[in-house]
């Protein structure tokens, strides 16, 4: 009898004994944000809980070999898992079901408000709009976007345009901000060193068109906002892909991620022979991140990226010579070894301390630190740059009289220091030496913004900036010869560049915004000093007022999105380049520009059921028409007002498919058709219109809850088009086209291991 009693004693404590209880967080598969009100249940019993705003979650399940079932109905796709053996927090991340207005929320203008409520052209761009392409370039995720196009003139040598703004760009990337985590991405000669980035490492893009001098400073090409990937798991990971030109990329990392932290480090290594003879590329990446949060109220981030590139120039060629044989480069190029090596450490710390519900201060410190070694067809150029600066800003939120308000006060400045040596190019090695200059520029703004929740649901914002700038430039070889003349300096007066944002929230589903803005851009150390060895002192700074509305928002239970937006924007002293006969780019004021335009973004979810068989049909599609005339522009004897703006194409459409199935298959196929573009201010030579197709295909799956593979392939150009994507602008000699590589397939695998 005792030993029955024992039994049944010891059977009324199995289940307690089966009990387990689970805990871990929810996030936003792409935005990688916390995820409140999300139902975690229990397969079995049907016993929910709901995640708090932190997305996390705690319940004691009846077995552990049960089933959880994650679900955030009108967001986000049903996830089932079976809960692991290891005791550690389970971090589930949901695949939002389509793009809801009300959830995304945007950096743009430091609003931190759902893009429904920002009064602004913003394009967004998430991890899995980037793994859409081969990830060896942005380009292609990039050009996805209305009013945004970026070239590619060379092998990892690029521009991008954001409404026109590349007329003043021959190379590299120029009028455009650029924050990779909150800090500035900028080298000391003003230049945007974006191909030093490894594409794998960005985690999302914002790109905000028009002037945001009310909160970014000087500039009128617009801001783009850009954040590496954020560990949200302990893992190992690695990745090989190949392709078609010599295409080799490998990458390997690990992160290491609690509640309290992450810290992630990881290298990438991509190689390319070229499509054309001499544009072989070879660039080497290391990012060490990480987050901390030391408490509730504050965080800790840092990040520090060393870069090693090396490609080759090709050199633009000539109508005949680009019809003969795009693949050629040019003889000048070759013979003398044109090529460029940069090695750069870009150092970035930010703090966020929220006081109270009132106030909070977002502080972030950077550091940039390059070599250049430059072998070009004209001179052999050795830079060292360096340049260290900081952000600051505050924001007081309160109550006038019953309106919701909140105040934003910061200031941004840098100190920036170029010593450039321009030697005699002797076929790839340094003849004598030409000039030695030692450039200084102390370029910093101070900024405010009100943000007020007005009734009737209208949001109005008021912002405003301060801008200052100063060049001083040494010619440090000519100080024995011109004791008088060896120093220079300029001062740019302080410039005002106010912002009114108004948005009308007309229901959850729709809203219209209108603004109107100023914009304020200096010229940079490389358009005052080109590489000609002239030092043009007299060079105004660009100004411009840039109007725009538009409507946003969503159809059909949010399976239709759109976004419409259309802009008035006059700049005056608009800044334009031309090429010297000995191949340099100088630049110049041309008077004043109007640029008037439409940018459209559509999506359309025919199929959005995470629990069939095809989860998701998706189509979706851009379009910009462009119409930007020159006004009172005279060269010389040519007057070149009424012109179309050098450089951009009237008409640009972009459509993509996305497909994905239960099975974890996948496809993402991409057309660009891009009018026609004058590529002299003359406008009497134009790039042909071209049309090209694209796509990527693959398996994503998730084994045994802990391995994570995507194995895919894909196309690029499947047309096999001819077509010059990155053209020199008003070039001499008629040497304006760089011919964009014909049809190229590439392969590879990802694996992730997480603990």
């Amino acid at each position: 009898m005792k030993y029955l009693f024992a039994f049944v004693f010891l059977l009324s404590f199995f289940p307690a004994w089966a009990q387990v209880t689970v805990e871990g967080r929810v996030l936003d598969a792409r935005s990688q944000q916390p995820l409140e009100g999300v139902t975690v249940s229990e397969g079995a019993t049907g016993a929910q809980v709901l995640t708090n705003a932190a997305g996390q979650f705690r319940m004691v399940l009846a077995s552990r070999f049960d089933t959880l079932l994650v679900q955030h109905e009108t967001s986000h796709r049903l996830q089932k898992l079976v809960v692991p053996q290891s005791k550690k927090p389970l971090v589930i991340l949901l695949e939002p079901l389509a793009v809801n207005l009300q959830e995304v929320v945007v950096r743009g203008y430091e609003t931190r408000r759902p893009l429904q409520k920002t009064a602004g052209a913003i394009g967004l761009l998430s991890t899995r709009d980037l793994e859409r392409f081969s990830q060896t370039t942005l380009v292609p995720a990039l050009n996805t976007l209305p009013g945004v196009r970026m070239e590619e003139r060379a092998t990892a040598s690029y521009r991008i345009s954001i409404r026109g703004s590349s007329l003043r760009a021959p190379y590299g990337v120029r009028n455009v901000k650029i924050y990779l985590n909150e800090v500035p991405l900028v080298e000391a000669n003003g230049t945007i060193p974006l191909n030093m980035l490894d594409p794998g490492i960005i985690g999302n893009i914002e790109v905000i068109k028009g002037p945001g001098g009310s909160v970014y400073g000087a500039g009128t090409g617009g801001t783009i906002l850009m954040e590496t990937v954020r560990p949200v798991e302990s893992s190992v990971m690695a990745g090989v892909q190949v392709g078609s030109f010599g295409l080799r990329r490998g990458f390997v990392g690990a992160s290491v991620a609690s509640e309290k932290s992450n810290l992630l480090l990881r290298f990438d290594r991509q190689t390319l022979d070229g499509y054309r003879e001499q544009s072989a590329m070879d660039r080497k990446t290391l990012l060490l991140s990480g987050q901390f949060y030391p408490s509730q109220k504050q965080t800790l981030s840092f990040h520090a990226l060393y870069s090693d590139l090396f490609y080759e120039l090709p050199g633009a060629l000539t109508r005949e010579q680009f019809a003969a044989n795009p693949r050629a480069a040019r003889q000048l190029n070759k013979d003398q070894n044109a090529s460029l090596n940069l090695k750069g450490l870009n150092l970035g710390f930010v703090h966020n301390y929220q006081f109270n519900d009132r106030w909070s201060n977002t502080t972030s410190l950077f550091g940039v630190f390059s070599f250049l070694n430059h072998p070009f067809v004209t001179d052999y150029e050795r830079n060292l740059n360096q340049s260290f600066g900081g952000r600051t800003r505050t924001t007081y939120r309160t109550d006038i009289g019953s309106l919701p308000t909140r105040f934003t006060l910061g200031a941004e400045g840098q100190r920036r220091f170029v010593n450039a040596r321009q030697y005699v190019n002797n076929a790839g090695t340094p003849g004598p030496l030409n000039y030695d200059d030692e450039v200084t520029v102390k370029e910093g703004f101070v900024f405010g913004q009100a943000e007020v929740d007005l009734p009737a649901n209208f949001l109005l914002t008021l912002g405003a900036s301060l801008n200052s700038l100063r060049y001083d430039l040494v010619r440090v070889s000519d100080a024995s010869t011109n004791p008088e003349g060896y120093k220079q300096t300029r001062n740019i007066d302080a410039q005002f560049s106010p912002r009114v944002g108004l948005v009308k929230v007309i229901s959850p589903t729709l809203s219209a915004h209108a603004s109107v803005s100023a914009g304020f851009s200096p010229p940079t150390e490389a358009e005052v000093r080109p590489s000609d060895a002239s030092i043009n002192l007299s060079l105004q700074p660009e100004r411009g007022t840039n109007y725009e509305a538009g409507v946003r928002g969503s159809l059909f239970n949010q399976r239709f999105t759109y976004d419409v937006v259309a802009f008035h924007f006059k700049l005056q002293e608009t800044i334009v380049s031309r090429t010297t006969p000995s191949g340099v780019a100088v630049f110049a004021n041309a008077g004043a520009t109007k640029q008037q335009g439409v940018e459209v973004a559509l999506g359309y979810a025919l199929v959005q059921a995470p629990d069939h068989a095809l989860r998701l049909l998706r189509l979706w599609g851009s379009y910009t028409y462009n119409r930007f005339r020159f006004q009172n522009y005279q060269q010389n004897e040519n007057d070149f007002s009424g012109n179309r703006l050098t450089g951009t194409a009237p008409h640009v459409a972009v459509a993509g498919l996305d497909v994905e199935s239960r099975l974890g298959l996948y496809l993402n196929a991409t057309a660009n058709y891009s009018d026609e573009i004058p590529l002299n201010d003359a406008n009497t030579v134009y790039a042909p219109d071209y049309f090209i197709l694209g796509a990527r295909t693959g398996l994503r799956r998730t084994f045994a809850q802990t391995w994570h593979l995507d194995l895919y392939g894909g196309v690029d150009n499947a047309t096999d088009r001819d077509y010059s994507l990155g053209n020199d602008l008003n070039a001499f000699g008629n040497r304006y086209f760089q011919a964009a590589p014909g049809r190229n397939f590439y392969t590879g695998l990802q694996l992730r291991k997480s603990f």
